[in-house]
């Protein structure tokens, strides 16, 4: 049995799930979700908490298992407490600004980038460097900021670019003269 698929999903007070066949719609504070789970696997709700089962025990069956379990485990957290991946910004003149449904970034091409905010996504920018992506979608929020980081990865010379706000970019020394 798949060790992550077997354990039990805790469903806090505030969020509340709904079953149909194979949908399952997650609501709660930060959101609602909905996912189409895969034929291999079934969901149950038992006294504030969801059971992931599946209908074999062969490869496909078990790897579908653990996903379903984590994919739901993920909207639940999602709705309840939602998902933040920060970013930041280095180099003379990069700056970042929100406006209305779009992020303006200016990341020393000749043209501003502006990158469309999905529906449910917060961005929030400190300091004309500092970008916060909130939303209750694991998924989406990682891609979001991977296609922003995406525009000017940093670089090893000088370490301009856009950075996840733990990543640490290794350095590279340049040439010398001789």
């Amino acid at each position: 049995m798949s060790r992550i698929g077997k354990q039990p999903i805790v469903v806090p007070p505030k969020v509340k799930v709904t079953v149909a066949g194979q949908k399952v719609s997650v609501e709660g504070p930060k959101g609602k979700l909905d996912l189409e789970l895969n034929r291999r696997t079934s969901l149950k709700l038992e006294e504030g908490k969801i059971v992931v089962s599946r209908d074999g025990d062969d490869a496909q069956a078990k790897a579908m298992h653990g996903l379903s379990r984590a994919l739901v485990n993920n909207m639940v957290k999602g709705v309840s407490e939602g998902f933040v991946k920060r970013l930041g910004i280095q180099g003379v003149g990069f700056k970042a600004a929100v406006q209305g449904k779009h992020v303006n970034l200016s990341l020393g091409y000749s043209h501003p980038l502006l990158y469309p905010i999905p529906d449910q996504i917060k961005v929030t920018v400190e300091e004309n460097t500092k970008l916060t992506i909130e939303g209750p979608d694991k998924q989406v929020v990682g891609k979001v900021a991977s296609e922003i980081r995406a525009f000017y990865p940093p670089e090893p010379y000088k370490g301009k670019g856009v950075r996840y706000s733990d990543e640490k970019v290794i350095r590279k020394e340049g040439k010398t003269v001789q």
